[in-house]
């Protein structure tokens, strides 16, 4: 039985991304541990820890923060002069790509072994994957348009995104190699922001379909896509829980874009931030029992 304590699974921010800097301010081991709240997965097999980070402007630029799911003990992780943001957690924090160009929108495989990123060092901005160590990365998309967010699914097979190779924002899914993508959403509306149930059976994404943005679900095949949110504010950028039993989303119904917790049924939408600043790009932590 090995157990990864929530307090060594370390946030890999956007270091990715050329001109962010690399300084942070990171808790230490026991304050992070302490405050850690857990529980089973849906399979039985994963204990899984509710800590969302999440970026902030609340010093006039963006920064990297941590709390527990209900919005408790919120804690900066970075304090730099520059645009930290999009966090995703690993097992470590590197700078993984040392380009001119911007790298960014990473997101770790389920096995840590490869991480998905968006690059436009071949002029606009493409998918790419590389090993967990930034050893070997690999063009996926190639089609000129702009492809961004990639999401994998929880057996590493396949990837969502966002691309605008049809003249408008939709989600689409490719084999993890960049073979075979197809057009999941279909809509002469934006659509985007997948993300991949830890199940594997539904994509949560946004869309303005219906006028606004919204939080969607569809299942993995594009049909029966459901509005989750239904709400005249706009929201975006979900992110499912590693248990799968919540969606964290943003939203702005407040007066300003915070974050939310929901149920994946669209039930029991509840506010976890409350400030002035613009809070966004959720992203749950990761524990397991193996």
């Amino acid at each position: 039985m090995r157990k990864v304590p929530a307090g060594r699974v370390l946030l890999l921010t956007l270091a990715l991304c050329f001109g962010c800097a690399e300084r942070s301010m990171i808790p230490s081991e026991p304050s992070l541990s302490t405050s850690f709240q857990a529980e089973r997965g849906f399979d039985d097999g994963v204990l899984a820890g509710q800590l969302l980070t999440f970026a902030s402007d609340r010093q006039g630029f963006f920064n990297v923060f941590v709390m527990q799911e209900n919005g408790s003990k919120q804690t900066q992780l970075t304090l730099v002069p520059d645009h930290n943001a999009r966090p995703n957690w690993s097992h470590d924090q590197t700078n993984l790509t040392h380009n001119l160009a911007t790298e960014q929108m990473s997101v770790w495989s389920a096995d840590d072994r490869e991480i998905a990123f968006v690059s436009d060092r071949d002029g606009t901005p493409q998918l790419y994957v590389m090993a967990a160590d930034g050893s070997n990365p690999a063009r996926l998309t190639f089609d000129g348009a702009v492809d961004l967010f990639p999401s994998w699914s929880p057996d590493g097979t396949r990837i969502a995104f966002e691309t605008t190779r049809d003249g408008n924002s939709e989600v689409y899914v490719m084999n993890a190699d960049g073979s075979n993508p197809v057009n999941l959403t279909q809509s002469p509306a934006t659509d985007g922001d997948p993300a991949w149930s830890p199940r594997g059976d539904q994509i949560a994404f946004r869309s303005d379909r219906n006028g606004n943005g919204e939080v969607y679900v569809m299942n993995v095949d594009g049909s029966n896509p459901l509005n989750l949110t239904n709400n005249p504010a706009e929201e975006y950028y979900p992110a499912w829980s590693p248990t799968g039993n919540r969606i964290a989303f943003v939203s702005n119904r407040d007066g300003n874009f915070e974050i939310y917790v929901m149920k994946p049924d669209g039930s029991l939408q509840t506010r976890v931030t409350n400030n002035a600043a613009f809070d966004a790009d959720p992203a749950w932590a990761i524990t397991v029992t193996r």
